[in-house]
């Protein structure tokens, strides 16, 4: 039976997140694109915050460029769910060369 790799953390999607503070990235920096998520604006639900606007970026993973210019696509969403799908897509498409 093949071994599995095994990350530490949350995997959505088999791609690894992180988040600090309001910023949540998608993807592992040794690839060629990440995509990183801002929280906005949230909402009280209950006990819970719950993220009403949040921007989406794909972006590359070169630390020589600007931050401006690492930039590929950007998008703002009305929840999380909703920028989840979208910056899965566009990470999927960037890293199989399918920009």
């Amino acid at each position: 039976m093949a071994e599995s790799k095994k990350v530490e953390g949350l995997v959505y999607k088999n791609h690894p997140l992180r988040r600090i503070d309001n910023l949540i990235y998608y993807g592992s920096m040794a690839d060629k694109y990440i995509v990183m998520f801002q929280i906005l604006d949230s909402a009280k639900e209950q006990d819970l915050d719950v993220a009403t606007r949040v921007s989406v970026q794909l972006q590359l993973t070169d630390p020589d460029l600007k931050s401006r210019d690492r930039v590929i696509k950007k998008s703002e969403k009305d929840s999380l769910y909703a920028a989840m799908d979208v910056g899965a897509v566009w990470l999927e498409r960037a890293l199989a060369g399918k920009l």
